[in-house]
């Protein structure tokens, strides 16, 4: 027989989430609050600045690399494969700036996506790269619709693996076999995923990731990781050079560009150590967890909630069959005006989204059926 599963202490992981006392906090999607346990990774760090200075930097870069493996098995990646960086926006430059592109080529977008997976791209055509914007039916834009927009001059396609706007999940791993076979880069940006949902770059044939932290990775704000496929390396251009990813950074009057193995060549200067500290505590919880608990759990809530919020006349704006469906739930009523829905919520201490003419719900792990319950009511 298999064995079962240790029992989860939810309650026990909600303890660590003080804001949680004071609040219905559904709004991860946004910005997630802290943790006891990722303020106290931090301070560790600031403490041992405070108290010893740069005597302490053996002790917090060890705090770097034990971050950087835990990344790593998060997403399935080797450690020598996750580069830290302070935002999405950061990761989404490497990539694009990094491809080494030909006049005439083209990459593939969502039209839906977050601004910070469309600028870094639409830069580009400076370059004489062609964007293609893909349109979206019924609020998607899907595996196929993508891989149809795709020509003999795509470089690269990039999508993120959960919509921001209504929560739909696109079929990273469909997507990413087109690409593969066709010697198309993929790009995923990662945030309104990573901390919500499992995710496997080797199974998904990613090429690259970038995510931030301050969302469902529950981590603090100014941090993150970049994934690169450790076969690119050498076809990914250092687009951000700097002191701290040359092979010989120590040797300071050698001036010897050679990149350092792996993704730490992305990481250019001194890096957010306080920051990372945190994420990494953060991400070593999920991996306590596991991530199919923690995706079987939020999508029970949001379960909840759509039910619910259909059963009182909502219109649910958000995709939800089996595979398309996540943590994030956009609704409005025919008769209801949002904003008024949205100050209720707020007078009641529920903390929510309003986006595009629609209230948007995105619980975490640590939320419970009975703060479900209670949004309805209000409702």
């Amino acid at each position: 027989m298999k064995k079962a599963e240790p029992k989860i202490s939810w309650s026990r992981y909600r303890s660590e989430f003080p804001a949680a006392k004071r609040y219905i906090y559904f709004n991860h999607a946004a910005v997630s609050p802290l943790s006891k346990r990722v303020l106290d990774a931090m301070n560790a760090v600031a403490n041992g600045f405070l108290e010893r200075g740069v005597l302490c930097e053996e002790e917090v870069f060890a705090r770097v690399e034990t971050a950087r493996g835990a990344a790593a098995r998060l997403v399935g990646a080797r450690s020598d494969e996750i580069a830290f960086i302070k935002n999405t926006t950061q990761g989404v430059l490497l990539a694009a700036n990094g491809i080494r592109w030909k006049r005439g080529d083209n990459v593939v977008i969502p039209a839906i996506e977050f601004p910070a997976n469309v600028y870094p791209w639409l830069a580009l055509e400076k370059r004489g790269v062609r964007v293609v914007l893909v349109q979206p039916r019924d609020g998607r834009v899907t595996a196929e619709m993508l891989a149809g927009a795709c020509t003999a001059r795509t470089r690269c396609v990039t999508v993120s693996f959960v919509q921001f706007s209504n929560g739909y999940r696109i079929d990273v791993a469909a997507l990413g076999r087109f690409c593969r076979d066709r010697g198309i880069f993929l790009h995923v940006d990662g945030i309104q995923s990573l901390g919500m949902l499992p995710c496997d770059v080797r199974a998904m044939k990613i090429d690259f990731l970038s995510a931030g932290a301050h969302k469902w990775l529950l981590g603090p704000s100014g941090t993150g990781f970049f994934y690169c496929r450790g076969t690119l390396f050498d076809e990914l251009d250092i687009w951000n050079p700097g002191w701290l990813g040359v092979k010989n950074a120590w040797s300071f009057f050698d001036h010897d560009p050679t990149p350092r193995p792996g993704s730490r060549r992305y990481e250019e200067g001194s890096l957010n150590l306080y920051g990372i500290a945190g994420l990494g505590a953060s991400i070593e919880r999920f991996l306590e967890i596991g991530m199919t608990r923690v995706e079987k759990r939020i999508l029970s809530l949001t379960d909840t909630l759509e039910k619910g919020l259909r059963s009182r006349g909502y219109r649910i704006m958000s995709p939800r069959e089996e595979h398309e469906r996540s943590g994030i739930l956009c609704f409005c009523h025919p008769a209801k005006d949002a904003d008024r829905l949205q100050m209720r919520l707020t007078a009641a201490r529920v903390v929510a989204s309003l986006r595009m003419g629609a209230i948007r719900l995105a619980p975490h792990f640590y939320n419970t059926g009975e703060e479900a319950a209670r949004v309805l009511d209000l409702l």
